[in-house]
């Protein structure tokens, strides 16, 4: 509903979703907790007209230990502000939207609906008279902003945010909106100090990264105050310091530094930097050219660590609604990782050789005279390093997606100048150049020596990959590592002119089989269990048939990620010691179906229930009607009905 029935261009007006569950039932808050899933509206507007997101109401706190849910009961009004354009010239506007919802009580039931709405345009808006209740109240319930100076950080696993007081602020409880940056059912401590109030909860064991900004929405009894934090450290000094502590981000520093100080032995990168040592060394030109040679060669390879930063930091923020941020939980780029750290383990070894066009075209800037010569050589020295930089690289990485922009480009940096740094000792010491080993076979020895790291690197991503995705996948991946191996083997004889005629085009099609075989893996639904804790099949019409025609007991769950009801259940009634013992002394299969994603075999498996909405829990004993189980489950429900089921068997 609008709150307008005509409106003009230029104007900017209301419009508002009406949600009003039946009592005891609940919908959610843009950040819904511990389960559930947030009203969501998708608009469909002409062009030039824009919608701003949904205005929350103040959130209710809904506790069902161990649990904790925000959310609103009865009648509630999600508002947005739609602008008509200055210069729009239709003589009528049609919004159409489409909205989803979850609510809940005892069980959730998700809905959808799409809407449309037709509005006139004229040069003098007219207020809708009829819906000026119902739109003062969706405002009535808004929290009230506050324009306070307010600040958060996460240090030592706990959330805590200071917000200016004037001692005229008494909160008794707070909502951060941001999604799992606090553990929601932990207890919440409120106090004030010098002029301040001071909020504070532990941080969610699987945060990951912390925003610029978040809203806190402040309750006083039944009023409410909003608030935006800024995070404390977005200047990017501090990010550390919150973070992880002051020295262990020195720390990381050093021991990059460190890593880019030992690149320099690597075969690929040691031609370069010895053809700039010895010209530096025999150069008969003043120091003080010297020395601006050797600061234009660091800035060389600063610049090209710091392009190499930038491009982390871009695709972490591009990636972030696909995950990127979450990288190690999506298995086709762990398989890829495993592709990658497997290749690099195999040229170290010798198999074959990466960068030998890269490390001569080095070789030739480097022969160049002056400060820009010295530059390009740098920059080439970090491209020619790639290959060699890989296991280094990975480090960084997985350090780097982890923190703010700030830190990721002071690691890379750090790890330049290491890099750097033996250019600028011999452009200050001559002595130090006279000591400058010679390449020998001590460095082929070295190389080959830090390809195991990159092979136990690749073991541990496969393990990671087979909790992900399951045993299938994690042998799929190394049947492409196989592949992988031969292909690399057979351009390596390439390069040694061992080859035959038809290798480097046998060598494409096990590289490109590679590549297909981790395309197509598949990963297997709940294989993020481990065997030892999964007591459950993945549930299937099929499958339950199959156990059914077999004269088989079993028990069906449908449960889903956003069904509060179903995660406390499993927790205090299905996955403990006691329900596991019930299932293997009555010989049941469990069987689950996760409706996160609203299939519609699940759907119609519901359906045969007459129910829309899970948990749903059914037992299947031989010669006897379907058993529907509560929707609330206590630790003993399973066995108690199981014991029932096998006397009501027995007895006949």
């Amino acid at each position: 509903m609008s709150s307008h029935q005509t409106v003009s261009p230029g104007q900017t007006f209301l419009l508002a979703l009406h949600l009003l569950p039946q009592e005891h039932w609940h919908t959610y808050w843009q950040n819904p907790g511990d389960s559930g899933m947030p009203t969501q509206i998708r608009w469909q507007l002409p062009e030039g007209v824009t919608v701003s997101d949904i205005q929350w109401p103040a959130p209710q706190a809904f506790s069902i230990p161990p649990l904790m849910n925000y959310g609103f009961e009865g009648s509630t009004v999600l508002l947005s502000e739609v602008t008509l354009p200055a210069d729009y010239t239709g003589t009528g506007l049609l919004v159409k939207a489409d909205a989803s919802w979850l609510v809940c009580e005892e069980i959730c039931i998700p809905g959808d609906m799409a809407f449309e709405l037709p509005l006139a345009v004229a040069r003098q808006p007219a207020v809708s008279e009829h819906h000026r209740p119902l739109f003062e109240q969706g405002k009535a319930a808004q929290p009230v902003a506050l324009q306070r100076a307010a600040s958060y950080q996460l240090q030592d696993g706990v959330f805590s945010a200071v917000i200016e007081s004037k001692d005229d602020l008494l909160v008794d409880a707070f909502f951060v909106a941001a999604t799992d940056l606090v553990e929601h059912a932990r207890e919440q401590e409120i106090s004030w100090q010098d002029g301040s109030l001071l909020i504070r909860q532990p941080q969610n064991t699987y945060f990951h990264q912390a925003p610029e900004q978040i809203e806190i929405v402040l309750t006083s009894g039944p009023q409410s105050f909003v608030v935006q934090a800024q995070r404390l450290d977005a200047a990017g000094a501090a990010q550390a310091a919150a973070d992880f502590g002051l020295a262990a981000f020195l720390l990381a520093l050093l021991l990059a530094a460190g890593g880019g100080l030992i690149l320099n032995l690597m075969p690929c990168v040691f031609p370069v930097l010895s053809l700039k040592a010895i010209s530096l060394a025999n150069n008969s030109g003043d120091a003080a050219r010297q020395k601006r040679d050797a600061w234009s060669y660091t800035l060389g390879v600063l610049a090209m660590f710091a392009v190499l930063a930038l491009a982390l930091i871009g695709l972490r923020a591009a990636g972030a609604a696909v995950g990127w941020g979450f990288q190690l939980q999506n298995p086709w780029l762990v398989g890829a990782l495993a592709y990658l750290f497997f290749a690099l383990g195999l040229s170290l070894s010798g198999l074959v050789h990466f960068g030998s066009r890269l490390m001569q075209l080095g070789s030739n800037l480097g022969q160049q005279q002056g400060a820009k010569g010295s530059f390009f050589t740098g920059v080439l020295a970090v491209i020619v390093a790639s290959p060699c930089t890989a296991p280094f690289m990975g480090a960084a990485l997985g350090y780097a997606v982890t923190q703010s922009a700030p830190v990721a480009l002071l690691v890379f940096l750090a790890l330049g100048f290491g890099m750097a740094l033996p250019f600028l000792l011999l452009a200050y010491s001559r002595r130090l150049a006279r000591l400058l080993p010679k390449p020998g076979v001590w460095m082929d020895t070295l190389k080959q020596w830090l390809a195991y790291p990159l092979y136990l690197t690749t073991v541990w991503l496969l393990w990671v990959l087979g909790r992900q995705a399951g045993v299938d996948a994690q042998a799929l991946v190394l049947v492409g590592l196989v592949c992988l191996a031969a292909a690399l083997w057979l351009w390596g004889r390439q390069q040694l002119g061992q080859g035959f005629r038809l290798a480097p085009q046998l060598s494409w099609v096990f590289a490109l089989l590679a590549i297909l075989l981790l395309v197509l893996l598949q990963p297997q639904q709940g294989a993020q269990q481990s065997a030892e804790n999964r007591h459950w099949e993945p549930w299937s019409p099929a499958r339950l048939a199959e156990l059914q025609a077999d004269q088989q007991p079993v028990l069906v769950n449908m449960t889903a990620d956003w069904c509060i009801t179903c995660l406390v259940n499993e927790r205090v009634a299905l996955n403990t010691d006691s329900s596991r013992h019930a299932l293997t002394d009555y010989g049941v299969t469990y069987l689950k179906g996760d409706w996160t994603l609203r299939g519609a075999e699940i759907h119609a498996y519901l359906q045969q229930y007459q129910r829309d909405g899970v948990p749903l829990y059914v037992l299947y004993w031989p010669g006897q009607e379907p058993k529907i189980l509560p929707q609330i489950l206590t630790p003993n429900t399973l066995r108690d009905q199981l014991a029932q089921l096998a006397n009501a068997s027995s007895g006949s």
